[in-house]
């Protein structure tokens, strides 16, 4: 079993800030835990905008906090989302966030991310892998 808060994270190597200074996240379950997703809580920067493309991972975000307008690239269509919503990028659809109020919210991804993705200048993130099982425990003792 595995407990942690938002707090213990902070300013550790699980609290990832964007290399463009739009958003931060505290990646709650990653890779390493070997259970088929990843967990974090992102927030995203009221006036920021954020073109995303999950080309290798599949997302579902929940609203916890603030408003975004998404933007699906692949229709045109535009959403509000506001805390309660969910949106699942099933597709890999390229799409936007442009914040209204800072955005938090929980994030999920299959397969699992490590940690240390950001977006590339097309909004992926690469598709990074642990290390084999006899690598994790070391790993996991680092966290």
């Amino acid at each position: 079993m595995i407990v942690r808060s938002f707090d213990e994270l902070e300013n550790t190597e699980r609290h990832v800030r964007a290399a463009s200074g739009t958003w931060e996240s505290k990646r709650i379950v990653l890779a390493r835990e070997r259970v088929g997703f990843s967990l974090h809580e992102t927030v995203l920067y009221a006036g920021t905008e954020t073109s995303m493309w999950y080309a290798h991972h599949v997302e579902a975000v929940v609203c916890t906090a603030g408003e975004a307008e998404l933007t699906d690239h692949e229709t045109g269509l535009t959403h509000t989302i506001v805390p309660g919503t969910m949106y699942l990028l099933d597709g890999h659809e390229r799409h936007t966030l442009k914040v209204k109020r800072d955005f938090r919210c929980l994030c999920v991804f299959n397969p699992p991310v490590t940690g240390r993705e950001d977006h590339d200048e097309n909004g992926v993130y690469p598709l990074l892998t642990e290390p084999g099982p006899t690598d994790a425990g070391a790993a996991d003792d680092a966290a």
